[in-house]
């Protein structure tokens, strides 16, 4: 799913929405997804609400935006958009800042008995 060009963000699902649940949803609305995604905490497991979907096409994109932004999956209210490209993660390791390298932090050496 990492190289297509044509993936939709599906959120607002309820924590139990499995893969094939969103699948039929959209094919009931006759779009075709190629393949979803359903995004899981990495300790837990359990789902974070929202996931993704890859689609052929920008109309696939479009016909599956109108037919299924705004409806009810398993009492939830579907949020449906075009996905938008990952921004890259803020390295706050080096960032200098507070208890960082340079920094100071003033928990670090508060010590109240």
């Amino acid at each position: 799913m990492e190289g297509s060009q044509y993936r939709l963000y599906i959120g607002n699902l309820e924590y139990s929405t499995t893969e094939d649940d969103i699948r039929q949803a959209f094919a009931d609305k006759g779009v075709t997804l190629q393949d979803v995604r359903v995004i899981k905490d990495k300790y837990s497991g359990r789902s974070k609400g929202f996931g993704f979907a890859e689609v052929d096409s920008e109309d696939t994109i479009q016909a599956a935006i109108t037919a299924m932004d705004g409806q009810d999956l398993k009492g939830r209210n579907l949020r449906v958009n075009k996905a938008e490209e990952r921004k890259p993660r803020r390295d706050n390791f080096n960032s200098g800042g507070p208890g960082g390298p340079g920094g100071s932090s003033s928990r670090r050496f508060d010590r109240r008995f």
